[in-house]
């Protein structure tokens, strides 16, 4: 690492020495960093690196609720806002029990980037809590969410930060939050992206985040002269973004053979398809249930999974592979698999899927790897062209939403790729969408001052 960005990484190894996820997201920027810093010293002048990996404001809440049986429940709340350089803050939250400061910190930074590559003059933000939805009732998460939202509400607004959904926030949580929130302001704002289409929401963004990451996937594969159709493909994970991966996979003519949960896997080597893509969005949106139900109706292969250091998912044949479940799910032995079945493409539909030891690894074997801060900006995109109809009071159709969503993706690819080309290797599209989303972030910094 250039004497700088070392400079810059062991101070955050020593101001947050225990959060790991949050100095593997910084590394990782730091090292693409790394290739233009002495091109541009103003990034250094001005403490450009030491203000982008400190939040500008990160607020820890306790949420008070009581469960169906009339017991107090205690957990912690989170609203990390990283940067307003370019927009008020924008970012999911997030309802886990693995929920933690570092995770918060990790996926607010990564959305700062994310953010700016998409075109859009939206800032960075995350939030959520370590709440665990599964297995409750829907008036426990009720209450849940109206105590989480009686907080968070002095902290959000429609031109300061505008949260959304991630793991374990969907419609019903959204409009929970939302009502809670007209009910404490009196007003009707565009304070929450992902809302109902009754109330404010827009077409297309459920499925934004998997259609996204395919357009994306459609337009490199095609300058490489592959594609999509008559493809096989692995997918992990089974809600949103996952189901609308398939979705968009089947509707281009390829084949995805496997979904997942925290539980296990699902092997189907004909191909989940319409019919049965169907049925796993009822399973998994509307009963809530695992997917090892899909292998029990379709009769097809199912692994539990163990406590293996290897995910039986990434040792599957594929031309192409979609980890849309969580960070860091594909480990060294996991790439490994990967390279020796001949995976040709990686698409990342989660946060961060990769560890830093298989990226590396993907990079020099030569395999494309998408990373995430561009590959599933298609639900942030169609988050901000939500807050564009709010704002407008209109509702657009869902070609048109559906075709800003194309160019907003076709445009994320080609200051991808310029940037890759440009300062490292084209098909480096790691240090691409760091660089490109740094740039028009570092600049805004520079022109509003010590702020």
């Amino acid at each position: 690492m250039h004497s700088e960005t070392e400079r810059v990484y062991e101070m955050v190894l020593k101001r947050d020495p225990d959060q790991r996820e949050f100095q593997q997201a910084v590394k990782n920027v730091l090292m693409s960093i790394d290739k233009i810093i002495d091109e541009i010293p103003e990034i250094t002048y001005h403490k450009i690196l030491e203000r982008m990996t400190e939040p500008e404001r990160a607020v820890i809440f306790r949420v008070p609720w009581t469960d169906d049986e009339g017991r107090l429940q205690i957990n912690r709340g989170f609203r990390v806002q990283m940067s307003s350089a370019i927009g008020p803050y924008k970012g999911g939250l997030r309802l886990h029990p693995s929920v933690n400061l570092s995770i918060m910190k990790f996926l607010a930074f990564e959305q700062v980037f994310k953010n700016s590559l998409t075109g859009l003059p939206m800032g960075g933000g995350k939030g959520g809590s370590d709440f665990d939805p599964k297995g409750k009732s829907d008036n426990e998460v009720m209450r849940f969410c109206q105590s989480f939202m009686t907080e968070l509400y002095r902290h959000i607004g429609q031109d300061t930060d505008v949260p959304a959904g991630d793991i374990g926030v969907g419609a019903r949580e959204v409009g929970f939050m939302y009502g809670q929130y007209k009910r404490i302001r009196n007003e009707s704002v565009g304070i929450l992206t992902g809302k109902g289409l009754d109330f404010g929401g827009s077409l297309i963004r459920p499925e934004a985040t998997g259609y996204g990451l395919v357009y994306l996937t459609e337009a490199i594969l095609r300058d490489r002269h592959m594609s999509i159709e008559g493809s096989t493909s692995i997918v992990s994970g089974s809600g949103n973004v996952a189901q609308y991966t398939v979705e968009k996979i089947n509707e281009l003519g390829g084949k995805a053979v496997t979904l997942s949960d925290s539980s296990g896997m699902i092997y189907d080597p004909d191909g989940i398809s319409k019919e049965k893509l169907e049925y796993v969005k009822i399973l998994k949106n509307v009963k809530r249930g695992r997917i090892k139900e899909y292998a029990d109706k379709y009769k097809v292969e199912y692994i539990p999974r163990s406590s293996d250091e290897a995910n039986p998912i990434w040792d599957i044949k594929a031309d192409y592979a979609f980890p849309c479940a969580t960070q860091n799910e594909i480990i060294k032995k996991d790439a490994e698999n990967l390279i020796k079945n001949g995976v040709k493409y990686i698409g990342e539909g989660a946060n961060m899927p990769c560890s830093a030891e298989s990226e590396k690894l993907f990079l020099d074997s030569h395999v494309l790897l998408a990373p995430s801060k561009a590959a599933n900006a298609g639900g942030v995109a169609v988050s901000g062209l939500e807050m564009a109809q709010n704002s407008a009071r209109l509702t657009w159709t869902r070609e048109r939403v559906d075709e800003e969503l194309k160019n907003i993706m076709k445009g994320i690819y080609k200051n991808m790729s310029e940037a890759a080309e440009k300062y490292s290797d084209k098909d480096n599209f790691i240090d691409g969408a760091n660089i490109a989303g740094f740039m028009k972030v570092a600049r805004a910094m520079l022109a509003q001052g010590y702020v």
